[in-house]
């Protein structure tokens, strides 16, 4: 989603547009984002993101480790409103994310 978006705004030379995908999709932006969707998500949402969250895992040796665990958390419940097919809903949350991030 994030690379979608970023092609959306234009034409832009190849590694400029990788550096501003890892941008958005490091550990630390998507930690961010968690904690900016985290009132708006129901009950079951919530729980996908938790239960992502905690998942054990190992941490990159770059990344702080709560960072890390919320971005997993993160994408778990990216992963599951995509296999949900509840596209609306994730690009609900990403464009809270991406509203927030880029103003």
């Amino acid at each position: 989603m994030v690379r979608q978006r970023l092609v959306q705004r234009g034409s832009a030379p190849i590694g400029q547009l990788h550096r501003e995908t890892v941008r958005h999709v490091c550990a630390d932006a998507q930690a961010q984002g968690a904690h900016l969707i985290q009132p708006l998500l129901d009950e079951e949402e919530l729980a996908i993101y938790k239960r992502g969250r905690n998942t054990h895992n190992n941490t990159p040796k770059n990344a702080d480790p709560m960072a890390y665990r919320c971005a997993t958390g993160l994408e778990t419940l990216f992963g599951y409103l995509y296999l949900q097919q509840r596209l609306p809903r994730a690009e609900e949350l990403f464009d809270r994310i991406w509203e927030a991030l880029e103003s």
